[in-house]
């Protein structure tokens, strides 16, 4: 699985791409954002990566844009963020989490809740620490 670095570890980086002084890692250009909180889908909008993590997202992002900056033309494709599944019964799925996982990431989700007692019923006690 890959790692990336702690949020604390990258912040002054994630802030020096958002503010311009510093070029993102990637930029991706002229998607469409879909807002999962109003429904709106957004023209028009960049999403700017540094250090594996989101850094900014808006429309225009070229100041981001650096000499040594992957770039890729979205196309009007639609940028969805990572979903969250906010009621999860993995043992009722009869599935480990691992499966349950790639079943699902695949679709979006790249989050999910699960009660604790949950994750103790299918991994025992070494899912507890």
């Amino acid at each position: 699985m890959r790692r990336f670095p702690a949020w604390s570890d990258v912040i002054a980086t994630l802030v020096d791409v958002a503010t311009g002084r510093a070029p993102a890692d990637l930029v991706v250009r002229g998607g469409r954002w879909v807002n999962v909180h109003s429904g709106e889908i957004i023209p028009g909008i960049d999403v700017a990566v540094a250090a594996g993590r989101f850094a900014a997202v808006g429309p225009d992002l070229s100041y981001a844009i650096g000499e040594g900056t992957r770039v890729i033309e979205a196309g009007g494709r639609y940028l969805v963020p990572g979903l969250c599944d906010g009621h999860m019964h993995v043992e009722s799925g009869m599935v480990t989490v691992t499966e349950f996982a790639r079943a699902v990431i695949p679709h979006g989700t790249t989050s999910m809740f699960i009660d604790p007692h949950e994750i103790a019923n299918v991994l025992g006690l070494a899912g507890c620490g």
